[in-house]
């Protein structure tokens, strides 16, 4: 890849959210915006090698997406009706940032939750479409027609382009902190692709997390969902060797984690879990906490995760944390117990593509000493991940698993 082409993918990366956010504020359509910011960045692979890559390529894709976009205005022929659309709106307050508006753009009630989240990922997050597919185990076809409709009824709708004032924020603050969640789990493993993890997703996600806690201080799942990120992200440096091999949980260097990073989150989930009954954000972090406060793997209070499991899984009834659950399951009362766990979510249409489910039940089988069905079950797991490290990692276990039956023979 030329240095040109590597800098335009580093901004698509870093300031794509930025460059449509402030295109919205001209447009106030959705899909025009999408188009003048993608002419924007085809205009910036033949300008920058002809002139050299800018000192912020932002600000040169922001200012070339803008000039786009007003120029589609001043072009149409209902100019004189749409002058109002290229005055600038009112200051807003600092942490109002763009991005965060055309988060809550995307999260209007008017829209379903799912199309909430699809749309915000694809659209504020530049996370392409088969992966928010993969986020949400659907077919892309799928994914791609909800959005679509997302996009049409925001236009239709009229629906404007500003923070929701302050007695409607609670009321839409639950499919805003699952969108920021959604998007830091895209990047902390990323569902295609060589590498293991997207920091720029993680990155955008945490600060996303904070512009939030900084707007809603005292709203408890808002806390909670910025200590989950943040015990997560504590563990970046050591998810994998420096050439990109995948390490469990147990093999990581304890003593490389950002200890910083994790007194914080302890700091928060304190907070989120005081004054009634936590939130299933706050519940996360909590379980997340414990893994990053335990000074080493054998020390991990499996009981007291296995707690807060079943009690996440009575307040959000997911299939994704019965299996959570089922693995926490097996570490307390045994590899037998959280198998007949996992055995009865195998028939969960919702996770007939969740590449987790075979890979779990596969190491407990393993441990079980069931090497053949491991083997089965790591091969059907291979063949769901489409992450090369996570697919590198499978691979090894197939081996081992298969080692003894080799030998046998």
């Amino acid at each position: 890849m030329s240095d040109v082409r590597r800098a335009v993918a580093d901004a698509h990366r870093r300031e794509w959210a930025t460059v449509l956010a402030a295109t919205v504020r001209v447009t106030r359509d959705l899909d025009l915006a999408e188009e003048c910011v993608q002419d924007a960045y085809a205009a910036a692979l033949e300008s920058w090698t002809r002139g050299g890559v800018p000192s912020r390529p932002g600000a040169w894709l922001t200012t070339a997406a803008r000039h786009n976009a007003l120029d589609v205005v001043r072009r149409a022929r209902t100019q004189q009706a749409k002058l109002h659309l290229l005055v600038e709106p009112p200051a807003l307050p600092a942490v109002a940032d763009d991005r965060l508006r055309l988060v809550f753009l995307c999260c209007h009630p008017a829209l379903a939750p799912e199309a909430q989240v699809a749309l915000t990922l694809r659209l504020v997050c530049g996370v392409p479409t088969p992966d928010v597919a993969q986020a949400f185990l659907v077919p892309e076809p799928t994914m791609a027609a909800r959005i679509t409709r997302a996009k049409k009824k925001i236009a239709a709708s009229r629906i404007p382009f500003r923070m929701p004032p302050p007695g409607e924020l609670p009321g839409r603050v639950d499919a805003v902190l699952t969108v920021i969640h959604l998007l830091f789990t895209t990047g902390h493993t990323a569902p295609a692709g060589r590498v293991l993890t997207r920091n720029d997703l993680t990155e955008r996600a945490l600060d996303l997390a904070r512009m939030l806690h900084a707007l809603l201080p005292r709203e408890r799942e808002v806390g909670g969902l910025l200590a989950l990120l943040l015990a997560g992200h504590a563990r970046r440096a050591t998810r994998t060797t420096p050439d990109g091999r995948l390490l469990r949980l147990d093999e990581q260097d304890r003593a490389a984690w950002d200890r910083e990073a994790i007194a914080e989150a302890d700091g928060l989930v304190v907070r989120s879990m005081r004054g009634g009954d936590p939130g299933r954000f706050a519940l996360q972090a909590a379980i997340a906490t414990l893994h990053a406060v335990a000074p080493a793997y054998e020390d991990t209070d499996w009981p007291q995760i296995l707690v807060l499991y079943d009690e996440l899984l009575r307040r959000w009834p997911s299939p994704v944390v019965a299996l959570n659950r089922a693995v926490a399951v097996a570490m307390v009362h045994g590899p037998a117990a959280g198998l007949a766990e996992i055995d009865a979510l195998d028939g969960d249409p919702r996770l007939a593509g969740y590449r987790y489910l075979p890979a779990a039940k596969a190491d407990l089988l393993g441990r079980l000493g069931r090497s053949a069905d491991a083997a089965a079950a790591y091969k059907q797991a291979i063949a769901l991940t489409a992450n090369e490290a996570e697919r590198a990692y499978l691979v090894g276990r197939l081996a081992e698993a298969n080692a003894p039956q080799l030998g046998s023979r």
